[in-house]
């Protein structure tokens, strides 16, 4: 079984408002292919399978179907197979999967990989409403106000029963995630203000939304794409003749892991608790997709990533993944914040692009928009937000309350 390589992609710009300028999701779909042609010098008849990543296209666009619409981009992609893939917020890592499982399976040596999602079509409370169709809905979600701010107040107040837990924590995730977004061009919230002391205010600038959630610790509604191709060694071998460049110089695939908790996030929370008295970690699927990735790496543990893309849909579930990842013990999440080794020139960078709370969040493409950030990172190509001497970047796509968890480490040698 060779490597599966990623030959690099493209994103849109995730500030933008698609409603807004009176454009289709299949416009953001053929732009974000268009871009992804363009930066590769991929040609449309080279490619052999395209899997789309989306979460709820139906209800916010009333389009499904969408792995057929992307034939519509070129005639030279007519006839190939094509599936859309869904997983909530992991939808775009789940596609990530199936296309790496093809390559892998010797089935074909070129695969596209998209994620895209249009979620400012609505208002924010009707929009709160479709979100909340990731979790169970009829016991979590049916009639409450934005009910997954409301879910991730519960896991602060979870660690917070377990382990104590102080805001000041909370609000120095999201102040860093804010200020590297600031070097991103791509993100949402790049000309927006945000400091820890903003964040740590109440009132009618940075409201409660649930629990411990204020406005501050949560991701974006955004509208957005991203897109990648996955190559076989044999391809990519290939790719790196034609264009110069030696192939050890092209990231890869280096491990993955994939594990799914029960939806109820009632049922997560007694088994945290069990698992807190054997002082383990407690969202044990998380930690299982981040091992069996370790495992399949041949890696130790965290001392040997030199940044991660994690998913902090809230600042509380960046909050789980620093000490998930094993960057600290259980419950001593704090410590690595307070020492600043998530900060982009730390020990272990979280988020250099802004995460979803600065980069932004359209739900279904960003498990593939973490793939192409960590592959900007690897190849050196993240700009401003670049880690110095990043070689091995690891992501975390999670789908529900810690419900569906996929973690790519992605690197070069």
């Amino acid at each position: 079984m060779g490597r599966v390589y990623i030959l690099g992609g493209y994103q849109t710009d995730f500030a933008r408002n698609w409603a807004k300028e009176g454009k289709h999701i299949s416009a953001m779909l053929m732009e974000v292919m268009d871009g992804a042609f363009a930066e590769t010098q991929i040609e449309p008849k080279e490619v052999e399978s395209i899997h789309v990543g989306n979460f709820a296209a139906e209800l916010y666009t009333k389009q499904g179907h969408l792995g057929a619409m992307v034939l519509s981009y070129h005639p030279d992609l007519k006839g190939i197979p094509t599936a859309r893939h869904e997983a909530a917020c992991a939808s775009g890592a789940v596609a990530t999967l199936a296309g790496r499982c093809e390559i892998e399976a010797g089935h074909y040596d070129l695969v596209m990989v998209i994620g895209v999602e249009y979620m400012r079509s609505v208002d924010s409370k009707t929009g709160g409403d479709y979100l909340g169709t990731a979790a169970w809905y009829e016991k979590e979600a049916k009639g409450i106000s934005f009910p997954f701010p409301k879910l991730f107040g519960k896991l602060g107040e979870l660690y917070d029963e377990l382990y104590g837990l102080k805001y000041e924590h909370l609000a120095e995730i999201s102040a860093i995630n804010y200020a590297n977004a600031k070097k991103n061009p791509l993100a949402q919230t790049r000309d927006w203000y945000m400091s820890k002391a903003h964040a740590c205010s109440t009132g009618g600038y940075n409201t409660s939304v649930g629990g411990m959630i204020r406005t501050s610790d949560c991701s974006q509604v955004t509208d957005g794409a991203a897109a990648i191709f996955l190559a076989s060694q044999r391809y990519a071998q290939e790719y790196a003749k034609k264009r110069n460049i030696p192939l050890e110089k092209i990231p890869y695939i280096m491990g993955w892991g994939h594990a799914t908790a029960p939806l109820l996030f009632e049922e997560k929370v007694e088994e945290a608790r069990r698992l807190r008295q054997k002082g383990e970690y407690i969202l044990p699927a998380t930690r299982k997709a981040i091992l069996d990735a370790y495992r399949r790496a041949g890696l130790r543990g965290a001392e040997d990533l030199d940044a991660v893309e994690t998913h902090d849909c809230f600042t509380t579930s960046e909050y789980a993944a620093i000490e998930h990842f094993g960057l600290t013990p259980p419950g001593e999440a704090w410590k690595a914040i307070e020492e600043g080794e998530i900060r982009i020139d730390g020990k272990l960078p979280f988020n250099p692009s802004g995460g979803l709370i600065g980069a932004g969040h359209p739900v279904g493409a960003t498990g593939v928009r973490q793939i192409l950030d960590a592959w900007r990172q690897v190849t050196e190509n993240a700009g401003d937000y670049q880690v110095e001497g990043a070689k091995r970047v690891a992501t975390l796509n999670i789908g529900g309350s810690a419900t569906t968890n996929v973690v790519h480490i992605i690197g070069v040698d």
